[in-house]
């Protein structure tokens, strides 16, 4: 039982206190929600439109105000040791706040909770001996379930008491053994990362941060952030989190919500280009690194505009019985100001008939006549005017414009020339053209191309704010794709260098910043560790000088003896019961266990195990209480941890890559997915870096 709070030395019972004061807070939350279904949307509006949206409104907000049993309502107190200034929170010398996941109001209006989010609440992250921001008292919790058990305090003002170096709260909050989806991280939010999240929402972030830095939750605790303090300015632009792949968003989608944001998204970025087109095909490894290129860009936009043609023909406009001239000449320079405007496409398309039209309505206005807008619109939609535009700037379909880039060897060389070399070329033609849109069958690839395609065409809609995690791992034109969805917004940009394990992963961060049009962004980075144990993070860390030279290593806060454990078997045909022998093993201790493994060799461990009686889960489906092992193809680990990894014949997921820098970080991931314990079991030998 930790010491008595002095500032309340009579109080016989604190914890007690503290109990009954969650208590409240739990009462309290429970009559707003109630406020909520009581409201009758007919007392505020007869007009249905606003009835419906105000609906919405109110649904939201009873869905926000659900109080989850197993999520405390607070996880941390400050007492002040002054009148908190009006800009931050009104209250009397003195006054106690408890900081949790969302505001909570007692009946006359008073804060019983305040949102980790607001300023308030900042000293609890920032707060210290050497600048204790006039915080006299913080306080931590420690729950069972969502029972308060403990307590620790840090008297922050009290020169002769020594502060622990780590709180056993915090720390024990970190290495907590985690079943089930990915969690907030709250409560144990460090100062560094703090100064991260609460950035502000005009300028662009990149996070350089190794395994177990909490670089993931860093990003979506920024989104949780900035929509508490810019809320309104988000609801119009809307906001997104693009992850790697589906698995890897199943298990981060229960963050924001748990910190009561429900109207986030969340795709990945084939999900953002997939309105262009199906895949169905797949491209060689160099095929789609040229592919992916941002060469390709220039590619297409000359593409595109090939099919501007100069205008050979006056347009002549017959309106009764006056016949209206526009040399060909004028046309001409009408379509030169359009082209060095560098307009979309599709704009300068539109803008072209009213342009000619306005030409025609000045030779009225010169003969005496006096026509208004309404006579320019008719005039563009003349039949001549439309056939002059259809000839000079005809409507370009991107897929078609796509197709036969890949398809068409003789209009490739005409605009890849001096951008992509004869040998390169040959490489993304395909070997049997299409005939048509509907039966290409296009790669990822492909689709990237379609999306910048239809962008030069017209312009792609904006959001306010974008997260991309796993950034690494992204091509140049995959890059562009994703900087079009925040043009007039900013990004979050996360990823760890190290892990970049696709043949086009960038090679720095200045680089992929240029090709998400984002070059002004400031890169922060995280080397300290909190999950991954320094035993685990100190082996996998051997890899580095080989796979990304001059990246500092994680160092790593967390000490667990007997953490990492290598095991050879004499013979391979023993390895897969050896492998199974050790997920057993890791069964026994308490949280999830991940079995990773050479997606080559993820068919033959599956009938083992279930040979052996032990259930397993793929990636992306929720661990639980009673299913707590999954069975993880080394290419899907990324961004997924697990308390306890057995990893499986390292030898085989490098190998398992097409070059060996590509197979050794695909090893570093699978090593570094390991939270409380990590066994490596294996036959063949180790790669050198290792030894």
């Amino acid at each position: 039982m930790p010491a008595p709070d002095p500032s309340h030395s009579l109080d016989p019972d604190p914890l007690g206190r503290e109990r009954a004061h969650l208590a409240a807070s739990r009462s309290a939350l429970r009559a707003m929600r109630e406020d909520a279904q009581a409201l009758d949307i007919r007392d505020v509006t007869a007009n249905w439109v606003n009835a419906a949206v105000l609906g919405a409104q109110i649904e939201e907000r009873i869905k926000s105000l659900a109080d989850l049993s197993h999520t405390p309502l607070f996880f941390g107190r400050l007492d002040y040791l002054h009148v908190v200034g009006a800009d931050r929170a009104e209250g009397a010398e003195g006054e106690r706040f408890y900081i949790g996941r969302r505001h909570v109001h007692d009946t006359d209006g008073d804060p019983m909770v305040i949102d980790w989010r607001a300023p308030v609440s900042q000293p609890f992250y920032r707060a210290s001996k050497k600048d204790p921001l006039d915080v006299g008292l913080r306080r931590r919790f420690g729950y069972t379930g969502g029972e308060l058990t403990a307590y620790e305090d840090e008297h922050l003002s009290d020169p002769t008491e020594i502060s622990p170096h780590t709180s056993k709260l915090l720390q024990a909050e970190i290495e907590r053994p985690r079943v089930g989806p990915m969690r907030d991280i709250v409560a144990t939010i460090q100062p560094e990362q703090d100064e991260i999240v609460r950035s502000g929402l005009s300028g662009s972030v990149c996070v350089q941060g190794g395994p177990g830095t909490g670089k993931t939750a860093v990003g979506l605790h920024r989104v949780a952030y900035l929509l508490y303090a810019h809320r309104d300015r988000l609801a119009r632009t809307g906001t997104l989190v693009i992850g790697p792949n589906k698995s890897f968003l199943h298990y981060i989608e229960q963050v924001l919500p748990a910190l009561g944001e429900l109207e986030v998204k969340q795709a990945t970025v084939d999900d953002l280009v997939a309105v262009h087109g199906t895949v169905r095909g797949t491209d060689e490894a160099d095929t789609a690194v040229i592919k992916g290129d941002a060469r390709m860009a220039e590619v297409l936009r000359r593409a595109l505009r090939s099919h501007v043609t100069v205008p050979a023909e006056p347009v002549v406009v017959v309106r009764g019985s006056r016949r209206w001239r526009i040399p060909a000449y004028e046309v001409e320079e009408i379509v030169g100001e359009l082209l060095a405007r560098d307009i979309r496409y599709g704009a300068a398309h539109d803008a072209l008939p009213q342009r000619i039209a306005h030409a025609v309505l000045v030779r009225m206005e010169e003969a005496g006549e006096a026509p208004d807008d309404r006579v320019q619109d008719a005039v563009a939609r003349n039949p001549a005017v439309k056939a002059a535009v259809k000839a000079v700037w005809p409507a370009v379909d991107p897929a078609k414009l796509v197709l036969r880039l890949l398809s068409d060897a003789d209009f490739l060389a005409e605009h890849a020339e001096g951008l992509l070399s004869e040998e390169e070329q040959k490489r993304i033609l395909w070997a049997k053209p299409a005939r048509s849109v509907k039966s290409a069958k296009w790669s990822a690839a492909d689709v990237v191309l379609l999306d910048e395609a239809a962008d030069l065409i017209a312009r792609t809609h904006s959001l306010g704010h974008v997260v991309l995690d796993e950034a690494q791992d992204l091509s140049p034109m995959q890059y562009r794709a994703v900087g079009r969805r925040c043009t007039t917004g900013s990004a979050t940009v996360l990823g760890d260098l190290a892990q970049g394990t696709t043949p086009w992963a960038t090679a720095s961060w200045a680089e992929a910043l240029r090709h998400l049009g984002k070059p002004e962004a400031a890169v922060e980075e995280l080397t300290a560790g909190f999950r991954v144990p320094r035993d685990v993070i100190a082996y996998a860390s051997r890899l580095l000088p080989s796979i990304s030279p001059g990246l500092a290593p994680v160092s790593s806060v967390r000490e667990s003896a007997g953490a990492l454990a290598v095991r050879r078997v004499d013979a391979a045909t023993a390895l897969t019961e050896a492998v199974v022998s050790a997920c057993a093993e890791a069964l026994r201790h308490e949280g999830s266990t991940g079995l990773i493994a050479a997606d080559a060799r993820v068919p033959e461990l599956a009938a083992a195990l279930t040979a052996a009686g032990h259930a397993y889960l793929s990636p992306g489906e929720e661990t639980t209480a009673e299913s707590r092992l999954t069975l993880v193809p080394a290419s899907l680990a990324k961004g997924l941890e697990y308390d306890y990894v057995v990893l499986d014949e390292p030898a085989a997921v490098v190998s398992g890559e097409p070059d060996e820098r590509t197979g050794l970080r695909r090893l570093y991931v699978a090593l570094t997915r390991a939270v409380s314990g990590l066994t490596v079991v294996h036959a063949a030998p180790l790669p050198p870096a290792l030894g």
